[in-house]
């Protein structure tokens, strides 16, 4: 059980990321100028530091169950700008500047399809 109360985390200065039983918060990037959710991953301690210390964002792989930078094998990069914080500090949300796609598919985002009925449709544009 943390020492840490409930009005401080959530109304606190302090930075005092909640991480879950397996050690991981949700990290949300979104495009800083469109405001495009680009994707979602989760990331730990290690990456959370990376991802401050070089302004690139890091995430944990919970496949391979290792630390991972966003763009290392295709360049696309996620420049991080500014770092958002979920009132009960569970959630980030990293506003970036991609460089190039976001997903592996080598789509923009990594939401590039909505729910239409049963089926998935692709996003216009």
């Amino acid at each position: 059980m943390s020492s840490i109360s409930a009005a401080e985390r959530e109304r606190g200065t302090a930075f005092l990321p909640r991480f879950d039983a397996q050690g991981l918060i949700i990290g949300i990037a979104v495009d800083s100028g469109t405001k495009e959710v680009l994707m979602v991953a989760f990331m730990d301690a290690e990456a959370l530091e990376k991802t401050r210390e070089t302004g690139l964002a890091h995430f944990h792989s919970r496949s391979r169950g290792k630390l991972w930078l966003k763009g290392e094998t295709s360049g696309h990069f996620l420049r991080v700008q500014e770092i958002r914080v979920d009132c009960d500090q569970d959630a980030l949300v990293m506003l970036v500047h991609p460089e190039g796609p976001a997903c592996h598919t080598g789509a923009p985002s990594c939401f590039y399809r909505k729910l239409d009925g049963e089926v998935l449709a692709p996003l216009a544009g």
